[in-house]
């Protein structure tokens, strides 16, 4: 018997397709140091790249990867200074900019952080050949002429197709005349991302005719606008049609209010409905949806009421085949949820992804509608609608049990992390990705019995219930139960999750006492998104129904409320250590950045930011993270969001890190506890990025400025690397 070949006896070009194969970076990296020849296939393959390190290293340049097409230098340290403008004194632009286009010639796609117009212009002429480009700037805007970011690009770079600004401050006048003044550049375009969060009014109506009259061949299109009636400008029916008239190609299509790029957390009592309507109509709505055949992805959150919207929604199925994407905010009406019959959303069969915001009408028959009718959902949000409960999300999710492994629940009154996790029992085996809100209290302490669904009456305007009538659905319903006892029955399922019985468990492990099984584990989980209101604990987590996630990978939490006003908690942890349970933990993203306090001296009996950070931060050094994002807390009156003492000693004690990326600042000496060679000898990776508007132009609340920055990171390329 003849022994195997080794791999490195197959033919050049079969080792270069496998190598081109691999997208993970570590991977990649781990292939290279195989041997020369892999090393050399493996840069020869390698298409993106993102640099980092300290921008005056410029003997640390990589120039073995020239194949590269896309490159990212928005995150080059010290992060956020003009590295390519002459203002920059931490090394010569001219220089820098040499040496970047010696070692990567093929650049076509480029991410760069652009302080000034300066910056555009030399990236514009060391590559004209880029198709795509992403500007990034949290500082304000420096004063200069209108469209002075934008001129060079469209000069130098005629083969443009691709402009990203969703991470770039700008003025919205800034952009129409730079597409007036170059047709040709402006015709070409074919992705246009302005979704700026940074924005407080957006762009106006004229402006985005101004857009889209320049660019017809858009296929994507990404905007932040104003739908509020009240302000001058704002968007409406006419600028709507102006984008599906001018715009006929269009496959992607999101029109996002401002207000709600801001991310604020709602009011969970709040009815759903706006004071104001906003002033599109539903004949405008049918003339948008006609005139986009090609649309596949489609994003509507407008924030002021659209109402009766079912009608449209259902031309929107028939004149957009190819949709499969749909978000809708303050939309209502979506469906009738009246008898057997299938209308509005309902009838968008090849939906895989859905997202209903603020639904002021939407119901628990209207979940189950929705299931029936959109039967291919993998994911699924549902945000701000009250008065859907645990009934209609649980029947959801037994529809969609075969598809459904993404879903979201958030600012619901009736489904609590409690109730939210219930609801998700029959999929829990399933779910991939899931987010809920960490409000422990129990509005609706109930069993759910899947048999009910029979019985369910639904509360009209008037508070009158009113049964479901039509004796289809009532047929409906008993055959969809027969159907899932019998494969539960039979095992023609594989791994049915629940019991469609009448009667209850009695608690030994083999059921939860409402026909489901208790003993199933969250096995396929691997994200975990959760909001928790400031001065709550996370330690509830595992008793609401988390506690066996085996897979799960990585976690984000985002910490939002006022700490002005609050005493101090009684708890000195926030609760970190309990998720010391889940294994597979290695990333994690800890958003404080909501959390307002007080940077400096705060009143008696209450607590600065530095205590609340080591309240937040304590205990972390018992989980196993190879990565971690943290956003501080924040003092707007100042404009501060810093790195305290207490906070710095609980990071250092993180002994598996080895990315940490702090997003805001922080005293040298502070950072100088991340590199003790007594603590964690793991880390490589750290970062300070104030990436929020508006980033202070000097950071004065700290010393870490660019030599400060060099410092530190100086300290941590000193220290030896056990891997």
């Amino acid at each position: 018997m003849t022994a195997a070949a080794p791999i490195n006896d197959l033919p050049e070009a079969i080792l270069t397709t496998i190598i081109a194969l691999l997208s993970d970076t570590r991977t990649r990296n781990a292939v290279a140091l195989v041997s020369r020849k892999f090393r050399t296939l493996e840069r020869a393959t390698r298409t993106s790249l993102t640099l980092r390190g300290n921008a005056r290293d410029l003997h640390l340049i990589p120039t073995c990867f020239s194949s590269v097409s896309d490159l990212d230098l928005s995150l080059l340290s010290p992060w956020g200074h003009a590295l390519l403008s002459p203002s920059a004194s931490s090394t010569d632009p001219a220089l820098l900019a040499h040496r970047l286009r010696l070692a990567f010639p093929s650049v076509t796609s480029l991410t760069v952080y652009s302080r000034s117009s300066s910056t555009v212009e030399i990236v514009s002429s060391l590559w004209p050949r880029l198709r795509r480009v992403k500007l990034v700037r949290w500082h304000q805007r420096p004063q200069s002429n209108l469209g002075a970011d934008f001129d060079p690009l469209f000069q130098q770079c005629h083969a443009l197709s691709d402009l990203d600004l969703s991470e770039f401050y700008y003025w919205t006048e800034d952009l129409p005349p730079v597409l007036e003044a170059h047709p040709n550049v402006a015709r070409s375009l074919t992705k246009l991302n302005l979704l700026t969060a940074s924005f407080t009014e957006g762009f106006r109506a004229t402006e985005i005719r101004s857009i889209t009259v320049a660019c017809p061949k858009l296929q994507q299109l990404f905007v932040a606008c104003m739908f509020d009636p009240r302000y001058m400008g704002f968007v409406g029916e006419e600028a709507l049609l102006s984008i599906s008239t001018n715009c006929p190609e269009l496959r992607v299509v999101h029109l996002i209010d401002t207000s709600s790029l801001a991310n604020a957390r709602g009011d969970p009592n709040d009815d759903g409905f706006t004071s104001e309507d906003a002033q599109i109509g539903r004949a405008a709505l049918v003339d948008f949806f006609s005139g986009l055949p090609l649309l596949e992805e489609l994003v509507l959150d407008v924030c002021k009421n659209v109402r009766d919207s079912g009608l449209a929604l259902e031309v929107l199925a028939s004149k957009c085949p190819r949709l499969r994407a749909l978000k809708l905010g303050q939309f209502h009406g979506l469906c009738s949820a009246i008898g057997s019959r299938l209308d509005g959303i309902a009838l968008c069969h090849g939906l895989e992804s859905l997202s209903i915001k603020n639904c002021g009408d939407l119901t628990d028959m209207g979940l189950i509608e929705i299931a029936r009718g959109c039967c291919k959902l993998a994911k699924f949000e549902v945000y701000g609608c009250k008065k859907i409960t645990v009934k209609g999300l649980r029947t959801l999710a037994s529809l969609l049990r075969k598809t459904l492994v993404d879903v979201s629940i958030s600012c619901c009154k009736n489904l609590d992390a409690a109730a939210s996790v219930r609801a998700l029992e029959p999929i829990r085996d399933r779910v991939q990705r899931l987010h809920i809100d960490c409000v422990w209290q129990r509005e609706n302490p109930q069993d759910f019995d899947l048999n009910q669904v029979n019985n369910y009456d639904v509360g009209d305007d008037d508070g009158v219930a009113v049964s479901r009538n039509g004796n289809d659905y009532m047929s409906w319903c008993d055959e969809f139960e027969q159907r899932i006892s019998k494969k539960c029955k039979y095992g023609s399922d594989g791994d049915c999750s629940y019991m469609p019985t009448n009667g209850y468990a009695n608690g030994n492990g083999h059921g939860n006492g409402n026909g489901f099984w208790g003993d199933e584990t969250w096995e396929r989980l691997h994200y975990l998104s959760l909001w928790i209101e400031v001065g709550d604990l996370l330690t509830s987590l595992p008793e609401v129904g988390l506690d066996d996630c085996p897979n799960l990978e990585e976690v984000q939490i985002r910490v939002e409320g006022d700490c002005r006003g609050r005493y101090k908690p009684t708890q000195r942890e926030f609760g970190l250590s309990c998720l010391a349970r889940y294994p597979q933990l290695s990333k994690m993203k800890l958003d404080c950045g909501d959390t307002v306090g007080f940077a400096l001296t705060a009143p008696p009996g209450q607590m600065d930011l530095s205590l609340w950070e080591r309240f937040f931060l304590s205990g972390i050094g018992n989980l196993s993270l190879s990565e971690l994002d943290y956003w501080p807390p924040q003092d707007r009156d100042v404009n501060q969001r810093s790195l305290w003492l207490p906070a710095a000693g609980l990071l250092a004690e993180c002994i598996t890190l080895r990315k940490l990326f702090i997003h805001g600042t922080a005293h040298e000496h502070f950072m100088m506890f991340l590199v003790r060679p007594d603590l964690n000898l793991s880390l490589r990776d750290v970062q300070l990025r104030e990436d929020y508007y508006p980033a202070p132009e000097n950071e004065m609340s700290t010393e870490m400025r660019v030599d400060s920055c060099c410092r530190f990171e100086d300290a941590l390329n000193r220290r030896p690397i056990l891997d």
